[in-house]
């Protein structure tokens, strides 16, 4: 099922949601850091940590960027890059085993006055909300990630491809 990307996601009336989607689902929820991959200008990746919501009736990733910030000029050059959520590090699990995603992702930036920018703003806020000073300044804005595709990692022996209508599903609220 494709969706278009300007309109909302419905989840079936009732879906089996599988033990890898289900594990894809929480680290996606419950984690609010993730690291950023982009191009620079001189075309070299370049990675940085970046604090994300997540947007469900559109079943998108939300940042808040400041326009003076390396990876938001990368963006609005390329806005194709990469997104990965590790679960943080426990002192009694192996680091190998680490659940993470590796997302592919496309950058978009909703206009100001749209009711996407809205949705965008509150769903930033409600996990966020000592950011909303923030939200005054000029040179920040929301961006949207709209998800393409990604590789899961659950743990040892549990790796996949996840594509990107199961991932709008797991982010759909």
């Amino acid at each position: 099922m494709s969706t278009p990307l300007n309109n909302t996601v419905e989840p079936p009336a009732s879906r089996h949601e599988s033990r890898l989607a289900r594990a894809l689902r929480e680290l996606l929820t419950d984690c609010r850091v993730a690291a950023l991959g982009t191009l620079g200008e001189d075309g070299l990746p370049s990675v940085s940590m970046v604090p994300y919501a997540v947007e469900p009736g559109h079943a998108l990733l939300v940042l808040h960027v400041s326009g003076l910030a390396a990876h938001t000029g990368n963006l609005e050059r390329q806005p194709l890059a990469s997104l990965m959520v590790m679960q943080p590090e426990a002192p009694d699990q192996p680091v190998h085993a680490l659940p993470r995603i590796t997302l592919q992702v496309r950058a978009d930036t909703p206009a100001a006055s749209s009711a996407l920018h809205t949705a965008c703003r509150h769903a930033y806020l409600a996990r966020f909300p000592e950011a909303e000073p923030m939200t005054a300044l000029g040179d920040f804005r929301f961006v949207v990630l709209h998800v393409l595709g990604a590789r899961q990692v659950a743990g040892f022996g549990a790796a996949r491809t996840a594509d990107a209508d199961e991932l709008r599903l797991a982010l759909h609220d």
